[in-house]
């Protein structure tokens, strides 16, 4: 009995071990394989004209992914001194970060500048989707801008 015993134990460990080993292989074969690593020096961001639903003289970076496409994406944005974006939403969560500069944000009345708070470099914010924000800035800023796909600036129509 303590034979049958050890001989059925010996083979239920034989069984699970070829079974790991069949796992570990899988993984090893890239059946599982991890997405590469994504990685960008600062000096070899190439900015390139915005969209055209973002103001004239703004510049664009994409990190990664496709803003325009489902998924994740990072990008950059170089607003000039002076630029303004009038009020407008976006279909999924925006989270900003300063880079550099300062921007002021407002989710009031454009024309109300004490709905407006100024962020300077470090700072971070999320614009939930759909609620109308208006951004501006003096001085100019590069912002890092990150969310889920597709990504769209959307006017808000001014009433008459």
């Amino acid at each position: 009995m303590f034979l049958q015993h050890y001989r059925l134990h010996a083979l239920l460990f034989a069984g699970s071990a070829s079974m790991l080993g069949c796992v570990g292989s899988n993984y090893e074969a890239g059946a599982h394989a991890p997405k590469p690593a994504i990685a960008r020096e600062a000096s070899s961001i190439v900015f390139g004209a915005a969209p055209p639903s973002m103001p004239q003289g703004v510049q664009m970076a994409v990190l990664e992914g496709d803003p325009r496409d489902k998924g994740m994406f990072t990008l950059r944005l170089k607003a000039p001194a002076g630029f303004s974006l009038p009020r407008h939403t976006h279909p999924v969560d925006e989270r900003v970060t300063v880079l550099e500069g300062s921007v002021s944000v407002g989710f009031g009345s454009a024309s109300d500048p004490n709905d407006a708070r100024t962020f300077g470099p470090g700072s971070f914010y999320v614009n939930p989707p759909g609620v109308p924000h208006y951004v501006s800035s003096e001085q100019g800023a590069v912002l890092q801008i990150t969310g889920e796909g597709p990504w769209r600036v959307d006017l808000v129509p001014t009433g008459p």
